[in-house]
């Protein structure tokens, strides 16, 4: 249990300022790609502009929180490694039957189809590792190790998990990437709600964008920025299977992680807002550590 004097960070509005740091980085910054473009190539020089354009925020934010609650690490541990499988297999089908459907729905324009070819087309090293390592670990430890976690101290599981999911959309900029954001940080805030462990959001984080980078050697990007959902998965009857099958596999991957959860006992060191720090219970239980010391 966290001391009650300890100060808790973010709050509210310091989790919107940390989404302006992050955002204030990528533009910043965005000189740097543009400049090693010519020097390096196109995806070392997205990889190098990325590590800075989140990595320096990162810091910045870790520095606060640490000057301000004096916590410094994160729980990586993972004890029940059953949940793995799970959570992969749930971002995965949650891309396919959820977040597709819906971003499928918000129309394009060629500037931006233009973007999408120019990125779709990175299926190299330093894309995979830009994709499926870098922003993983940058983004999760900012959003739910920082973020989520410190909104847990002070919200309800509720709320703290739709503001940082929420903040975790906006930060890409776009209403396409805001969708999978979204939900993909709800499904993951619950999971680190659930389990305070880090490396699971990390893993759900990998798989989605693994998703996407698999997905690039096995589509033609030209043809694929503008077709419909439908066609992209080969037609109505096949659209409505894939849909309703991934749909019915995600929901079967979140029951079985409830259940799991449920048998379990997380050791959360925070303090929600349902558990009144003033209660009997949580004095009597001091009181009894200081006896035992």
């Amino acid at each position: 249990m966290i001391a009650l004097t300890s100060k808790n960070y973010p709050n509210i509005a310091q989790s919107f300022g940390i989404t302006g740091i992050v955002v204030l980085g990528t533009l910043l910054l965005s000189p740097v790609n543009m400049v090693l473009n010519k020097l390096i190539g196109k995806e070392a020089s997205m990889l190098v502009y990325y590590l800075l354009a989140v990595g320096l925020p990162l810091a910045i934010v870790y520095s606060i929180r640490k000057s301000k609650t004096q916590r410094c690490s994160f729980n990586l541990d993972i004890e029940n490694k059953r949940t793995i499988p799970f959570v992969v297999v749930g971002t995965i089908a949650l891309l396919f039957g959820v977040i597709s459907p819906i971003a499928s729905t918000i129309p394009v324009p060629d500037s931006i189809k233009k973007a999408l070819l120019d990125f779709g087309s990175q299926t190299g090293i330093f894309a995979f590792i830009l994709m499926v390592i870098a922003a993983p670990v940058l983004e999760e430890i900012i959003f739910r190790g920082i973020m989520l976690d410190g909104l847990l101290r002070q919200y309800s599981p509720v709320k703290s998990i739709l503001i940082s999911s929420f903040l975790f959309g906006l930060v890409h900029l776009n209403p396409w990437q805001f969708v999978t954001g979204f939900i993909i940080g709800i499904f993951s805030g619950w999971v680190y709600c659930q389990t305070q462990s880090l490396s699971l959001s990390v893993i759900i984080h990998a798989a989605a964008n693994l998703s996407g980078y698999i997905t690039r050697h096995f589509i033609d990007m030209d043809t694929s920025v503008n077709e419909t959902l439908t066609e992209a998965y080969g037609g109505t009857t096949r659209a409505v299977l894939i849909i309703s099958g991934t749909v019915l596999i995600a929901g079967m991957c979140i029951y079985f992680l409830h259940r799991e959860f449920q048998k379990q006992q997380p050791k959360k060191d925070w303090l929600h807002p349902s558990e009144p720090i003033s209660s009997a219970d949580t004095f009597l239980s001091a009181g009894k550590e200081k006896l035992g010391k």
